[in-house]
Order: structure tokens, then sequence, then C-alpha cells
């Protein structure tokens, strides 16, 4: 395997999960790909393990997102204030959920 291939770093419960863990991960400059969310869809038909949505990263930042997925499952992240709204968001997401403006702007 090189440092160049994909590689599974995380399966995720949910499509909600997959999506913030790869907004996670893109924000610390990590490229991800995400499989099975077509599966989604057959939840209650088919087995959980089948249609969970797998985040892939390339073999070459895999030690990195597992560092960021790592700290997401420890749920380290602390709470912040908006500096356009004032309202409180939690630690893990990057963007207002009241207004959509940047954590840091």
């Amino acid at each position: 395997m090189t440092d160049q291939q994909w590689q599974c770093v995380y399966s995720a419960g949910n499509s909600l999960e997959a999506y913030s863990l790869k907004g996670l991960l893109e924000n610390a400059g990590i490229s991800v790909r995400l499989t099975g969310e077509a599966l989604a869809a057959a939840a209650g038909e088919l087995p959980m393990s089948v249609v969970e949505v797998q985040l892939w990263v390339i073999g070459l930042q895999w030690q990195q997102a597992l560092v960021v997925i790592e700290n997401y499952l420890r749920n380290d992240y602390l709470d912040w204030h908006c500096d356009h709204c004032g309202e409180v968001n939690q630690g893990q997401f990057e963007l207002c959920w009241h207004c959509q403006h940047d954590r840091d702007g």
C-alpha cells in the first residue's frame, strides 16, 4: 500500500456524523471521501454495519486523520460563542449553527 492510496479511517453511524467528521478533517487540511451514503436509504432492511458511511483518507494523511477523529471521540472540544451573533456553539463545529459565520471570524 502506498501513501497515495485511500484508506478507511472511520465508519460513521449515519450521514450526519460522517459529514461532521468530514468537515473537521477538511478543516485540518485532510482530503476526505465518503462511501456508503446511498445505502442509508436501506436502513432498517440491512444490517447497520452495511449502511455505515465510511470516511476514507489518503494514506499519507491517515495518522493525522486519526488524531482528529480521536479528539472528536473524546469530545475535548470546548463550546464557543459566535463573535457575530453571540450564540453558543459546540466546540467541534467551525461554523455558527445560527448565523453560519466562521468560528474565528
